[in-house]
């Protein structure tokens, strides 16, 4: 009797068990539903281009204008009335015309690698932001900027194997003090070539012109077809003589050094595959060389010397947009993860953000150009967020956390209104925008008179001068505040006051990217 009733109640606790089991389950999984139920799908599509954000929209229109400031040669449909023609000899010791170009930023150099990379960010803004540039009447100015760049690089690359990459002395232009149009000083040209190798120069100078000659591609084709004819020929003599332009001409090294050649080489490769769809140019970056120097999985910070992340982002492009038989690619989805690392480390919430960064929230990487690192990284983030969106990808995942195309816009707009004056300072750091800038900007041009006579040496009182300068820099992207998010406005402190031109790249794209919002296109051709 008493083995029976034992028997009986093991059997009656084992069913109750599994009724408790049964509900349990049904309790997670009807929750696991509801929480799969609350949360919102991919946002919608957007359309043509909506309303425009004003701020944006003005301060883009101001920073378009120091582009213009910085035209060296004879200057067509002059609208800054202290500059005037300049640079008219620039290349004649060698039979070249290397009159136009931009001057870098407050001297007078004409430096080729980070004026290449001025014009394949500006290539880029264009091809993703056209439609909301052209809304409030940016487009053309920028294109007209783009073509005084790639006209210069044009003729900065005389034969196959030549390429001019600086025009100026860096120690004889920086022991003058003057205005661009009263140089007297020696301009020297540098180059590199087949026994002076110059890969990351040569490979970004092929970028430029590659994603410049789809700019132009539907206005003018005969342009565009020039510009890719030299972007080929630049990229085979990239790759064929391989070595860094700053280990063959050491005395680069102290203004624009390159820390390596290999993210060039992935970044034309990868623009020559947007303009020409010849799938030797994907196969690249898919095959030994994006083992070799792709560093998968491990974030980089974008700017003139690492172009890893812009690569990254711009094959996730055709991840996102590109057809199926490429699109699937396993290496290409390395590519994709990684530009998603980057992303997770831009975003504040993220598990694994970035821990450079101020306490107001600009990220901060360098005392020297400290607004590059995070405009340009804010520039990246939008520009990701619109495939998303364009895609309908609703989420990317952070060490598990997801986060949406309106986290990573949000974001990109925290780093455009620190630099319009939601700062510490409230000083906004685009000269020209807003009721408070820098006064002292590190600019020959503007610091000096433009009826003052000076030569190369007396020109030095006006650097010494304290009073502000007597033109205005409008649309110069100074290089920012220190860690503390201090400034001193001061001309002597090139560190914080010292525009370029490659600042203005970046801050166009980032302003041109949030003036206004709309789909983008799923191919550039």
């Amino acid at each position: 009797m008493e083995e029976k009733r034992g028997s009986r109640g093991w059997c009656g606790w084992f069913l109750v068990l599994i009724v408790l089991a049964a509900i349990a389950f049904a309790i997670f999984y009807a929750v696991r539903q509801k929480q799969h139920k609350s949360e919102p799908g991919a946002a919608p599509v957007p359309g043509p281009p909506g309303a425009v954000t004003k701020k944006y929209a003005d301060a883009l229109k101001v920073a378009m204008q120091f582009l213009d400031i910085q035209k060296s040669g004879k200057l067509e449909n002059n609208n800054i009335p202290w500059r005037g023609d300049s640079g008219l000899k620039d290349g004649s010791e060698a039979q070249v015309d290397l009159s136009k170009g931009m001057y870098d930023a407050g001297d007078h150099m004409k430096f080729g690698f980070p004026m290449a990379f001025t014009a394949t960010v500006l290539s880029w803004t264009i091809l993703e932001y056209g439609d909301q540039m052209k809304v409030v009447n940016q487009l053309e100015p920028a294109q007209d900027s783009l073509k005084w760049i790639t006209d210069y690089l044009v003729n900065a690359h005389p034969t196959d194997n030549v390429l001019y990459i600086q025009v100026g002395s860096p120690k004889v232009d920086h022991g003058c003090w003057d205005r661009p149009e009263d140089m007297t000083e020696d301009r020297p040209l540098t180059q590199v070539n087949a026994s002076v190798p110059g890969t990351d120069v040569a490979a970004e100078t092929a970028a430029a012109l590659a994603s410049a000659s789809l700019v132009f591609r539907s206005t003018d084709s005969a342009y565009s077809t020039l510009l890719l004819k030299h972007a080929k020929q630049l990229f085979t003599f990239a790759d064929k003589y391989r070595g860094s332009y700053s280990i063959s001409i050491p005395e680069v090294a102290t203004f624009y050094n390159s820390t390596g050649y290999g993210d060039e080489l992935l970044w034309a490769a990868s623009w020559l595959y947007h303009a020409t769809g010849d799938r030797s140019y994907f196969q690249y970056v898919t095959g030994k060389n994006g083992e070799d120097f792709a560093n998968w999985g491990s974030p980089t910070w974008f700017s003139w010397d690492n172009k890893l992340a812009g690569a990254q982002v711009l094959l996730s492009r055709v991840s996102f947009f590109g057809p199926k038989d490429v699109s699937n690619s396993n290496i290409l989805q390395k590519y994709r993860d990684s530009a998603e690392a980057v992303m997770c480390g831009l975003l504040p919430k993220s598990p694994t953000a970035t821990s450079s960064r101020t306490d107001s929230g600009l990220v901060w990487v360098s005392q020297w150009n400290a607004l590059q690192h995070p405009v340009a990284s804010a520039l990246l983030a939008v520009i990701y967020s619109d495939y998303m969106l364009t895609s309908r990808t609703a989420k990317i995942s952070c060490d598990g956390h997801y986060f949406r195309p309106s986290d990573l816009r949000k974001f990109a707009m925290s780093q455009a209104d620190y630099v319009l004056g939601d700062n510490p300072m409230k000083m906004s750091y685009l000269v020209g925008y807003g009721d408070k800038y820098p006064q002292y900007v590190h600019h020959r041009g503007a610091s000096i008179p433009a009826d003052a006579t000076t030569g190369c040496k007396d020109g030095f009182q006006w650097l010494k001068s304290d009073k502000p300068n007597p033109n205005i820099a409008m649309g110069a992207l100074v290089g920012g505040p220190f860690l503390n998010e201090s400034f001193v406005d001061s001309r002597n402190n090139s560190m914080q006051t010292e525009p370029s031109t490659y600042n203005s790249a970046v801050i166009v794209g980032l302003l041109s990217s949030l003036v206004t919002t709309s789909s983008v296109v799923q191919s550039f051709t």
